[in-house]
């Protein structure tokens, strides 16, 4: 979780952050007196949650908001001020929270506890995968995950892709072998590789991110911390990582996105 706060008072924004420390400890926490450095380390980084003072010299809090929404439209405000009369028009934002001064660790634990856009932690993940630039799987310590075959590889890269969703093994064929005819041959040759996909993954104990049918595969989406998945999802971090690049190595990857 990021969180990003400012306040252009500095005994003001060390309360602020203060308290969203002793509330969020684990969190990665980062306080600004600029208005501008923050949106840029949004920009960079991305941010889950953004504690904004709303009566700022320059750009004000409600201002600031709207240019972090262009950032990312699924960013958690929440306004901090000392002037309820800011309510309304802070509240016009759709914002996640609304806290007044004095802050304490409770109003950030309350606000926190009632996000508008939920950050849920995905602690039962079973592979990290990079699809952004290159194609790569690791283990949850980092540690890369080695397939056998290029294009065992290649297969669980394609189901990948498809987002859960099942895949006949015809469909398969069709995406890594283009026009070439789908006979027995290839037939057997594809089930050698998905042989070998699913021993690489058995091997990091991961075999369960597949689910198998009859004559089709698909992957467990909730087994797999994906930065694509993330994407799709608006994650600020995901959102921003995102430069144009999507599994590079492959030419059957099309960069899907109905929000664009």
């Amino acid at each position: 979780m990021r969180i990003l706060c400012v306040d252009d008072e500095e005994l003001m924004l060390q309360m602020l952050e203060m308290a969203i420390r002793e509330a969020k400890p684990d969190a990665d926490i980062h306080a600004f007196e600029k208005q501008s450095l923050l949106l840029e380390d949004a920009k960079q980084n991305g941010c889950d949650i953004a504690f904004l003072d709303i009566h700022m010299r320059g750009m004000n809090g409600v201002e600031l908001a709207k240019a972090l929404k262009e950032v990312n439209p699924k960013m958690n405000i929440i306004f901090v001020t000392g002037f309820s009369e800011y309510a309304g028009e802070a509240m016009g934002m759709h914002a996640s929270g609304y806290i007044m001064k004095p802050v304490t660790k409770e109003k950030i634990e309350a606000e926190l506890a009632d996000l508008r856009f939920p950050i849920v932690p995905k602690s039962n993940t079973l592979l990290k995968v990079r699809c952004f630039g290159n194609f790569d799987v690791f283990l949850p310590d980092g540690t890369p995950l080695k397939f056998e075959r290029s294009r065992a590889k290649e297969i669980f890269a394609y189901l990948v892709h498809r987002c859960g969703s099942r895949c006949s093994t015809k469909e398969i064929a069709a995406a890594l072998f283009e026009d070439e005819p789908y006979d027995k041959s290839q037939q057997s040759y594809l089930q050698t590789l998905i042989a070998a996909m699913n021993k690489s993954l058995k091997k990091a104990g991961a075999e369960n991110v597949i689910n198998k049918s009859y004559n089709s595969l698909s992957v467990n989406v909730d087994l797999l911390d994906c930065d694509y998945y993330r994407f799709k999802e608006l994650d600020a971090g995901a959102v921003n990582a995102y430069e144009c690049e999507y599994m590079n190595q492959y030419y059957w990857a099309d960069f899907l996105y109905n929000g664009f």
